[in-house]
């Protein structure tokens, strides 16, 4: 990595991570659509789930624009949402580390058979990614990870049984994230330049423009977001959404 902190610097990083996702997360993202496909064909939805700032890419891939109109977000908030938990769970920093979560996560949302998920983990080793990884193992779910390889390569697994979600996971998205994940070391220690975030959403757009190619090989019409900022945006949304009511949660 080199030791020039700027935005040049920084762009040359990413360009970088880039182009390693590039050359070598393509037959994985082909396999990743290929699950997805297959589970919407079976009348499921794709269900997303991240920790701390890997909540964000569940985002990419959970009712935006150009997205999947079948998917779903899962978060720590759905405790506090959709469960009896008091709005104070969510400001505890370990909240992420406790196993116990995950089950209570996975009872709240609305799951069925066929649903296939992708979970987000840069470090891939805290006790809920990993105690929902095995949950959705022992359930019969497909499982796409979006993670670090090198990161999570070199970190001790927090969860007792000693797993990654890299382990457990169907497919495996490498995110090509340095460990830390930030790309640019700062003289006296630490570093600046988070890669994760840029990776993870160019992984996710490309699953989904896999998934889309599919749908339309087989002569299906995909069931797509629009921008809501666009005339005919809201009226398209609400119609689309309406074909899985109950089956996705949209909230801000």
């Amino acid at each position: 990595m080199t030791t020039t902190i700027g935005a040049p610097a920084y762009l040359a990083a990413v360009t970088a991570a880039i182009e390693r996702v590039a050359a070598s997360q393509s037959d994985a993202v082909a396999a990743a659509a290929d699950l997805i496909t297959a589970a919407l064909d079976r009348g499921g939805v794709l269900q997303a789930f991240g920790c701390g700032h890997s909540d964000a890419l569940s985002m990419e891939l959970a009712g935006r624009a150009g997205g999947l109109v079948p998917s779903n977000r899962i978060a720590l908030r759905d405790l506090v949402l959709y469960g009896s938990a008091d709005r104070g769970v969510l400001e505890d920093p370990l909240l992420e580390r406790d196993p116990a979560v995950a089950h209570r996560l996975y009872a709240l949302a609305p799951v069925k058979p066929d649903d296939v998920f992708v979970l987000t983990s840069n470090s891939g080793v805290n006790g809920v990614i990993v105690e929902f990884a095995l949950l959705l193992r022992d359930r019969g779910h497909r499982l796409i990870a979006i993670t670090s390889r090198e990161h999570t390569s070199r970190v001790a697994p927090r969860h007792p049984s000693g797993h990654r979600l890299a382990d457990l996971a169907d497919v495996v998205l490498d995110n090509c994230a340095p460990y830390g994940d930030a790309a640019l070391p700062l003289p006296g220690g630490g570093a600046v330049g988070a890669i994760s975030s840029i990776t993870g959403a160019l992984l996710a757009q490309q699953v989904v423009a896999e998934v889309v190619a599919r749908l339309l090989a087989a002569g299906q019409t995909p069931p797509i977001y629009l921008s809501a900022n666009v005339p005919g945006g809201d009226i398209h949304n609400t119609e689309t959404e309406a074909r899985y009511a109950g089956r996705i949660r949209r909230a801000a």
